[in-house]
């Protein structure tokens, strides 16, 4: 949920979708319906990411495309899957009674934490 320079609609969406969430679990909660968001940040296996634009983004950094997709406090890649598999936890009784949570899937980012 941290904003980047040149993804201001990218950011504003972010944005959108927690207050979205916010308020559906707020209107929501008192007919038995939970609202949980996630927000996942670097998943390079979708077709959001070119291989173009990851070589960009890692050279700004001064990192190779391996280091780029790592670049996070567990240093480990976060894939589709791995969200995913969140996405079918959280449909199940495990989140029955959790509402209104916002859930990072990003391998630990400084940048929010």
């Amino acid at each position: 949920l941290a904003p980047g320079k040149g993804a201001a609609a990218y950011s504003a969406s972010k944005a959108a979708v927690t207050q979205l969430g916010r308020v559906a679990a707020l209107e929501w909660a008192e007919d038995g319906i939970v609202v949980n968001t996630i927000h996942p940040d670097g998943i390079f296996d979708t077709g959001l990411w070119s291989e173009s634009l990851i070589e960009e983004r890692a050279s700004r950094y001064g990192l190779t495309t391996s280091e780029y997709k790592k670049r996070n406090l567990l240093g480990k890649e976060i894939t589709s899957n791995d969200v995913g598999e969140l996405v079918a936890i959280m449909c199940g009784p495990s989140f029955s009674r959790i509402t209104g949570a916002q859930i990072p899937v990003d391998g630990g980012s400084d940048r929010v934490i």
